[in-house]
């Protein structure tokens, strides 16, 4: 016969489908070979053989699907039907079946998987060869036994079942046993029964013993057989044989029942008398599971219970009984026995979760992507009880509450072993709930019942379902102009409520051109930063949107915007509409009269462009004529300088350090070591800005010192532990001026050889800054209790000193209304009047501001006495005839009087100096008079020498208004 033809049959009497209860039914020969096709599933059940999986759930490892086509193969491990658990027990002549379950997920339409079931027949091959249980059997044969009788020959055992089992024995004798032993074959339940035939007269005087040859043959094609050694004993003669009362016997014990248990009792009996007439029962070839699990009473035929039933395992246990008497030629007979182990309930049900379609399961957890539908199917559940009846009917529940519930997989399960889908009953939001434990209890009919459980741990998986957010959506803010390349602007954040690579993200600036190369932004931080300075006179407000985007897919954005308001910095200088400005004047015009208009632009803004308009000079040179009254008139001229001196009227201004910052000085540090350094300035000019430093406390340990000219301060002498810790340098910055003025400045130095608590050292420093100054802080440990003592015992006196305060102040104000009530106005008494100081505010005012919107009044003409005052003022020197006369302001004024070089404010960019006749009673003398404008600003000088500033002053404002001047003419 060709290949191709046998290959044709083969598959024709191997495959085949059918269906059973619903589920599919394949047949296959056992031991076939690795890869072969055992059938196809989307042929068979009609399913397109794309867009589909295929996952094998039941039935590894003898069986492997295609994931695209459904077909069903054979593994490396061939299938062995009498080795296949489920068939090692099976009633002779029952098919054996190898279940399995594939589910078919449908990947175009998301759909939950579906469960197919089905069974594949495991047909038997002739693959065993019959076996007799030894290879010497030994048969006794009374010699008086008449020419008919029987005798039983033991059975050889096949593995194989059906056809390949044990067909038919044969039995070969040599020349002197032929004519006295036959073999007769008998049918007896599905089996062959081999039995000895006595064909002649026995004499055992004659010849004893008898050895045959017993062969055993299968009905496998090719046929397996095996023989034996058979030998026949001849024995004295015994005349009757025990008989049994039944031909069969029947019986059930419970499983689990104890061993010694008597589950029945056979009985047979003997018409011979004596020790031919006694019974002895035993089991008839009896071999496992028989011989472990039950026992024979040799005397009374009673069956025990031997070994631990279980009918999950063994649940029918057939066998024969032989009664064989005592005599010298023992007869025997045989009976059959069937016993059922009936069920107890004993097993608990079994609740086994595995995956099911695309759901992975690994150590008890399964994964499930966020964004399945609802009803997709997380796990199959299989609910199985060995037991039977009632005790296999099991209830199967979600225990809490879980957003899963249990839906039948299939509908022909069996009571004893059902299957279910676990599936979602609601959306999962992995941004809500990550993972849930979803509890299986299964509970049984028993009584009592009996449950179980078992869990599954699921994993929501999260898909990029949500955009990044900025939080604001709107981020404004103020940046000065001016700024350094790369300088950080601000920092946008936004968050995304996913995790993993869908939470990565990723800014940009969407592209403008206004912005083009302005600004740039981290892409991982969100920094946004100026790639080059920005001039706010050139635009100032910048607005543009940043994209946050995730790194999932697909991609997510999210926008914000971001204004940028420039701020101002005074980069500009003022700048007049023209290089230069002539006016003409008429003369004997009034004070304040205008003389023309001066135009002048500041691009900046705000403060910045604030602008004054001031006549800087430090000395003025001018001409005077003096002209008589003669007829014709006669003149002369001289040249008239005024020197501009400065006054000492801005305290030191400490540039750096900070007094909240600290430096960090190693223990180890050498003597003359740097420290720090002290810079200040002063708005001063000449001696007024000469600069001198000095520690005026916080160094008692005489540690440091600081040079008196550059202000740096150094490391006086080496350091021991007691000095570790902050040190407050309380360092004192003074001008030379007269009187001189000082500022003062904290320097916090610790000393340890390393930071490694940052903010333990801040909060030291803060606590300085609210310490006083004549409180030492200079490394001491006990610090922080020494300075409570100190605060209590300053609360302690500044109470009694507020006390003795209040008392004095009492005490003076009663003397000092006495004293006024006793004196009396003193008339005639002349008061000083100050000609460079515009009228000053009432007493009570003490340099406080003059009411707003008040008008001041304007000053009166100069007197005779004001005159003379002003000549005592003024210091003229006249070197020679033709030198000019040079006035000397004084140096130090009254804290009223006007600071004429650094704040004299003109409305006119003419010198405010003007000649004015003296009365003849001055010897014809002239001098000049300076006239103060209207809207004058100046600063007092105050003389305080613990004065901290300037600005303690107030400014003294005054409204336009026209002058009174006396109408003297100068005449010679």
């Amino acid at each position: 016969m060709e290949p191709n033809v046998r290959l044709v049959l083969f598959w024709v009497l191997v495959l085949h489908c059918g269906s059973a209860e619903g589920s599919i039914l394949y047949r296959v020969q056992e031991e076939q070979p690795p890869n072969t096709l055992i059938g196809s599933l989307a042929a068979d059940q009609g399913l397109p053989d794309s867009g589909h999986l295929y996952k094998l759930e039941v039935g590894a490892p003898y069986l492997r699907v295609d994931g695209k086509t459904g077909d069903i193969f054979t593994t490396e491990i061939p299938i062995d039907r009498e080795t296949l658990r489920d068939c090692r027990t099976l009633v002779k002549g029952k098919p054996c079946y190898l279940e399995f379950e594939v589910s078919v997920t449908d990947l175009i339409q998301n759909q939950s998987p579906r469960l197919i079931e089905g069974r594949i027949e495991v047909q038997d091959i002739n693959d065993n060869t019959p076996q007799f249980p030894s290879s010497v059997l030994t048969i006794s044969v009374p010699e008086n036994t008449i020419m008919g009788a029987l005798f039983s020959i033991p059975l050889a055992t096949d593995r194989d079942s059906d056809r390949n089992g044990v067909a038919d024995y044969a039995l070969t004798a040599g020349p002197d046993a032929a004519t006295l032993f036959g073999l007769q074959v008998a049918d007896d339940r599905g089996g062959k029964l081999p039995q000895l035939i006595v064909l002649g007269n026995l004499d055992r005087e004659l010849k004893d013993s008898y050895d045959l040859t017993i062969k055993a043959m299968d009905g496998g094609n090719p046929q397996r057989y095996s023989s034996a050694l058979l030998r026949v004993v001849v024995t004295d003669a015994n005349d009757n044989s025990p008989k049994f009362e039944r031909s069969t016997y029947e019986a059930e014990v419970s499983e689990n029942s104890p061993p010694g248990h008597s589950v029945l009792q056979v009985k047979a009996n003997d018409s011979d008398m004596g020790p031919n007439g006694e019974i002895e029962y035993t089991l008839h070839q009896a071999v496992d599971p028989v011989s472990t699990l039950l026992r024979i009473d040799r005397s009374t035929g009673i069956i025990y219970v031997k070994g631990s039933l279980d009918r999950e395992e063994i649940s029918s246990l057939s066998f024969y009984v032989v009664a064989r008497d005592k005599g010298p030629q023992p007869k025997s007979s045989k009976t059959f026995v069937t016993i059922e182990v009936t069920d107890q309930n004993d097993n608990a049900p079994v609740v086994e979760i595995r995956g099911i379609g695309l759901v992975t399961h690994s150590e008890g957890v399964a994964n499930i992507s966020e964004d399945m539908p609802v009803g997709t199917a997380v796990a199959l559940v299989q609910v199985s009880d060995k037991d039977e009846g009632e005790n296999a009917m099991v209830t199967c529940v979600v225990a809490g509450d879980v957003p899963f519930q249990l839906r039948p997989a299939s509908d022909s399960s069996i009571d004893s072993k059902r299957k279910y889908f676990l599936q979602t009953t609601t959306p999962l939001d992995y941004e809500r709930i990550r993972d849930y434990r979803v509890e299986i209890v299964a509970v049984d009919s028993g009584n009592p019942a009996l449950s179980s459980q078992n869990s599954l741990k699921v994993q929501v998986t999260d898909v990029n379902d949500n955009s990044p957010i900025f939080s604001p959506t709107l981020f404004e803010v103020d940046f000065a102009e001016e700024n350094q390349p790369g300088e950080k602007v601000l920092d946008v954040i936004a968050s995304d409520a996913d995790s993993g690579t869908n939470a990565e993200l990723l800014y940009n600036i969407v592209a403008d051109s206004s912005i083009k190369g302005l600004f740039e932004i981290d892409p991982n931080t969100g920094t946004v930063r100026a790639r080059s300075p920005l001039d706010r006179e050139h635009k100032e407000r910048y607005e543009f949107r940043v994209t946050a985007a995730d790194k999932g897919s697909p991609v997510h954005k999210g926008t914000a915007t971001v204004v940028i308001n420039v701020l101002d910095r005074n980069d500009n200088d003022p700048k007049f509409m023209l290089s230069g400005y002539s006016f003409s004047v008429l003369e004997n015009m009034p004070p304040l009269s205008p003389v023309g208009m001066v135009t002048v632009l500041d691009v900046d803004k705000g403060e910045n462009a604030l602008l004054n308009c001031l006549e800087k000079e430090s000395s003025y040179t001018f001409r005077l004529k003096a002209v008589d009254g003669g007829e014709p008139p006669r003149s002369s001229y001289v040249a008239v300088t005024i020197n501009v001196l400065d006054e000492n009227d801005n305290n030191p201004v400490v540039t750096k350090p900070s007094n909240s910052s600290f430096r960090r000085l190693s223990p180890l540090a050498s003597p003359d070591s740097h420290v720090e350094i002290v810079e200040a300035e002063d708005l001063d000019s000449g001696p007024n800005a000469e600069l001198v430093f000095s520690i005026s406390g916080g160094n008692p340990y005489q540690l440091f010192r600081i040079s008196p000219s550059s202000g740096e301060i150094t490391l006086a002498k080496e350091m021991t532990r007691k000095h570790g810790g902050l040190h407050r340098l309380v360092v004192r910055v003074s001008d030379r001026g007269k009187p001189a003025r000082h500022a003062t400045a904290l320097v916090h130095i610790y000393v340890n050889d390393t930071i490694s608590n940052v903010s333990l050292v801040e909060a030291l420093v803060g606590h300085s800054l609210y310490t006083p100054l004549e409180r030492d802080i200079a490394g001491d440990p006990d610090y922080g209790f020494a300075a409570q003592r100190s605060n209590i015992l300053f609360g302690s006196l500044a109470g009694v000193a507020g006390v003795v305060m209040l008392i004095l102040v009492v005490v003076f104000i009663r003397h000092r209304i006495q004293r006024e009530t006793k004196s009396g106005y003193q008339a005639g008494k002349k008061e000083t009047k100050d000609l460079y100081a515009p009228k000053q505010a009432p007493k009570n005012a003490k340099g406080k501001r003059g009411r707003k919107g008040k008008p001041q009044k304007s000053p009166k003409p100069l007197g005779e006495d004001e005159e003379v005052s002003l000549q005592k003022s003024l210091k003229f020197n006249l070197d020679g005839v033709n030198d000019s006369p040079r006035i000397h302001l004084p140096l130090t004024y009254s804290p009223g009087s006007p600071d004429i070089g650094r704040h004299y404010r003109s409305n006119s960019p003419l010198p405010s100096i003007q000649l004015q006749a003296q009365s003849p009673s001055a010897s014809q003398k002239h001098q000049a008079v300076q006239d103060l404008p209207a809207a004058n600003t100046f600063v007092g000088t105050g003389g305080d020498d613990n004065s901290t500033g300037s600005d303690q002053y107030s400014d003294y404002s005054y409204k336009t208004s026209q002058m009174k001047y006396s109408n003297k003419q100068v005449r010679t």
